[in-house]
């Protein structure tokens, strides 16, 4: 129970660092400057979008056979590790809708979340440990920390947190759960 919380959580708080939806976090701090009420709209976004996202890996991973799985998940965490190792790049947010800080930034949020790198984890992790709920709480709180960061640190954090190595250790978490599903398939 623990280690699908603790995994689910460090997973996604490495693999957000520089990524598009960390980036959508600072522009709509900067652009409200009310990040309490962005980070609220950061959590109704995350908690809807990975509550998904995680039902669909435990659905998944009840229908298919369990070495097919095993396989899907180790290509799926080590193209996710390779993935990580490539900065995303600025997102344009210049035309956004006028719906107030909160629904606006849940909105783009939800809709910059999809297909994204931590959706997809999100559904493989929860894949692998098989609980909608754990996974979910700790991918959640992983997003609410790393984008918590943008959020509320922004500009200064930028210059003095290395991405490269920020992404080189989410990286190597991301291929670690892909060696281990591998070996698993292959017992």
């Amino acid at each position: 129970m623990i280690v699908a919380l603790l995994s689910s959580f460090l997973v996604v708080a490495l693999a957000e660092m520089g990524d598009k939806t960390q980036l959508v976090a600072l522009s709509m701090a900067s652009r409200y400057r009310r990040p309490w009420t962005v980070l609220l709209g950061i959590l109704i976004a995350t908690t809807i979008n990975h509550a998904l996202a995680s039902s669909l890996g435990v659905w998944t991973a009840t229908r298919m056979p369990a070495a097919v799985v095993q396989w899907v998940l180790a290509l799926g965490f080590i193209g996710f590790g390779v993935w990580t190792l490539v900065p995303d790049s600025s997102v344009e947010l210049a035309r956004l809708p006028t719906w107030g800080p909160l629904a606006t930034t849940a909105v783009v949020f939800f809709l910059a979340e999809m297909g994204d790198k931590t959706q997809l984890a999100t559904v493989a992790l929860a894949a692998e440990f098989h609980s909608v709920l754990l996974v979910t709480i700790g991918t959640t709180l992983g997003m609410l920390a790393s984008d918590g960061l943008a959020v509320f640190l922004g500009d200064r954090l930028a210059d003095r947190l290395p991405m490269t190595w920020v992404r080189r250790v989410a990286a190597a978490l991301f291929l670690a759960f892909g060696a281990a599903a591998a070996w698993r398939a292959l017992s």
